[in-house]
């Protein structure tokens, strides 16, 4: 415990490192002293607006979605005790942008108002898909096999890429240039509004989480022996698959399609503090954020989606995981 804390300090330190160097990165570049003095009441107003207007809005969602989508993968790998889980790969994110790309096809005002009702056509989306999946990767007398999981995941990903394809190709050229973005996983809530929005769920879901740490040190023993141990398997376990899937729904509302944090974060996280969720979560989702505004850091000023820079790291880490996975 004594190590965790210290990995856990560490890696807020770094994030806070990242944070004041992410307030001076941008198109306009501010002086750290011009960051300084417009945070204690001083400087332009124009410095005030790109401070407090632009680029804090979008560090502090970049923080929170990374928390949110790195938790969500610690969860999955957890109850499919599979290191390949992870919420993009399952699909569950894309059930999330499919209905959210929906939304904004027929309600393209995003007023102050319907902005808060995005994370629950997120969590909607993602939901239906997480509930498909799991259906057809069950099997009676069997339960839900990992294995059967992931490939029933993978495919129906794969379909919902299709169907979100299908309704970008229908709209009009303002809307297809932001679903491409939106799809390439830019960070497009980037104001006060959206921090409201998706802050909820971060603080709400993720101390629950946290709280079913031992119910998920318990199921990675194995679904027998976990029964044996007192453990409703089946109820726990979709508990467990309600948090990830909201946690993952709300973060996509807001940050469009970014995929990986949720399987670098804890991969990250297990070799630094092992494998006991209690501190295992909470350093997943402090990774996750620290990744997270590292890419939007480094895409920002070229403005191009921070969810590619994030596959350019994820995508060989992935292979690197898959090459493992069958040795």
């Amino acid at each position: 415990m004594s190590k965790g804390i210290a990995v856990l300090t560490a890696i807020a330190i770094l994030i806070l490192t990242v944070f004041l160097i992410s307030m001076n990165t941008g198109l306009i570049h501010l002086t750290p002293m011009e960051v300084l003095r417009t945070l204690f009441g001083g400087g332009t107003d124009r410095q005030h607006l790109i401070l407090f207007e632009f680029r804090l809005p979008r560090i502090i969602v970049s923080l929170l979605v990374g928390m949110g989508l790195a938790v969500s993968g610690c969860i999955l790998q957890g109850i499919t005790r599979n290191g390949l889980a992870e919420p993009g790969i399952l699909g569950i994110n894309a059930g999330a942008g499919l209905a959210v790309l929906i939304y904004i096809m027929y309600f393209p005002n995003m007023g102050s108002s319907p902005v808060f009702l995005l994370p629950l056509l997120a969590f909607g989306g993602a939901a239906l898909t997480a509930i498909i999946i799991y259906l057809l990767a069950f099997k009676k007398n069997e339960g839900v096999s990992p294995f059967r999981l992931i490939l029933t995941g993978i495919a129906m990903a794969a379909a919902i890429y299709a169907a979100t394809v299908t309704i970008t190709l229908q709209l009009n050229p303002e809307k297809f240039k932001f679903v491409e973005r939106w799809n390439a996983g830019s960070i497009w809530g980037a104001n006060w509004n959206f921090v409201l929005a998706l802050l909820p769920w971060v603080l709400v879901l993720i101390p629950y989480a946290i709280y079913k740490a031992r119910t998920l040190n318990v199921l990675n023993l194995g679904d027998q022996l976990a029964a044996g141990l007192g453990t409703r398997v089946e109820k726990e376990r979709l508990r467990l698959i309600g948090v990830a899937v909201a946690l993952a729904g709300a973060s996509v509302a807001v940050s469009g399609s970014i995929a990986f944090i949720g399987l670098i974060a804890p991969h990250l996280a297990r070799r630094l503090v092992g494998n006991r969720y209690e501190i295992l979560l909470p350093t997943s989702a402090l990774t996750g954020a620290l990744l997270l505004i590292v890419a939007d850091t480094l895409a920002r000023p070229s403005e191009i989606p921070t969810g590619i820079v994030v596959a350019v790291i994820g995508a060989p880490f992935f292979l690197y995981l898959l090459a493992r996975s069958k040795a």
